[in-house]
């Protein structure tokens, strides 16, 4: 999936240092993506207050709604792209050759490196679609790199009484992921049941924050339901959770990112000049080796906004204790 603002803002984000527990709620902002049928999604990062959690600057909740995903071919820079269905089919075409689709319970994972494309548009006729789009910021030397795509069919599960947790990215008590990645990270998809009161081990140097996805739950002590992330700082080494009706939550961490970042549209980069050049080479139709191109769009794609007329810098992190 692309950021298809018409004027996307600048995120400016800054590396960080330990912050300890914490429980911070921040609320999600819908964004519309495409044109006339644009398809809404919920924006949780990068938030003002909060650009990043580990290496995670990118989180888009979409559904669950009947909608046609239509994302024609778009850039990448110095990311990688994790789409994670909860409901529905959504078709992958990238200019590495690949050519698939992602089903709920699949993990689709695309390192951008230097550059690449890609496309995703939903299978059926406005179908019902739920699920969630994050992006990795990735470090020096990856982000530099060559491209690269996965798909991961078979995750491990961590059972613990009361809940079910699928590993989609790291690892956990052993069950491991074999998603690749960049920094030390962890995504788990856990199921509640209900009356269920679970405990999660989570790894104390990691930042985490938690999305719930369906249903409600009782989060480190605090109420939570859909929509807005909860953010949880770092030190803990484990996650309480209950929910009296059943829940179903996304559990995002990450140790603190190491470096400045400039994101705009579809870029991660340290610097403007990243962003810009970034933006001129997809722009520029005598440099195509650097994003390739995608199959069986007829040539068409997402045309890059223009540029802030600012120079874009990383700002200071405003963290704000809760």
């Amino acid at each position: 999936m692309t950021n298809l603002e018409a004027r996307p803002l600048a995120e400016l984000c800054d590396a960080h240092g330990r912050v300890g527990p914490v429980v911070e709620r921040y609320d999600e902002r819908e964004v519309p993506l495409g044109g006339l049928r644009a398809m809404p999604v919920r924006r949780t990062l990068p938030h003002r207050e909060l650009p990043l959690v580990g290496a995670w600057c990118f989180l888009d909740e979409f559904g669950p709604d009947h909608h046609d995903m239509r994302v024609l071919p778009h850039p990448h820079v110095g990311l990688q792209t994790v789409t994670w269905p909860v409901v529905g089919e959504i078709r992958h075409r990238d200019s590495l050759g690949s050519d698939l689709v992602v089903r709920p319970g699949q993990l689709n994972l695309m390192t951008a490196g230097r550059g690449v494309s890609h496309s995703e548009l939903s299978l059926g006729e406005s179908p019902l679609l739920h699920g969630v789009q994050l992006w990795v910021a990735l470090p020096d030397g990856a982000a530099d790199g060559g491209a690269a795509f996965q798909q991961v069919t078979d995750l491990p599960v961590l059972e613990v009484p009361g809940a079910r947790a699928t590993v989609v990215v790291g690892g956990v008590d052993g069950a491991l992921s074999p998603a690749a990645v960049h920094t030390p990270l962890l995504a788990l998809d856990v199921t509640v049941d209900p009356a269920a009161d679970v405990t999660i081990p989570l790894d104390p140097t990691f930042e985490h924050a938690v999305l719930v996805l369906d249903g409600a739950a009782r989060v480190a002590g605090v109420d939570h339901a859909p929509h807005a992330l909860l953010y949880l700082g770092d030190g803990r080494d484990e996650l309480a959770i209950a929910s009296a009706g059943g829940a179903r939550l996304l559990v995002l961490g990450g140790t603190p990112f190491e470096h400045d970042l400039v994101m705009w549209w579809n870029f991660v980069g340290r610097t403007h000049a990243d962003v810009a050049a970034a933006r001129a080479d997809w722009e520029s139709p005598a440099a195509p080796g650097r994003f390739g191109s995608v199959a069986g769009h007829g040539g068409a794609r997402i045309p890059a906004p223009p540029l802030p007329d600012v120079t874009l810098r990383p700002r200071r992190r405003r963290h704000r204790s809760g």
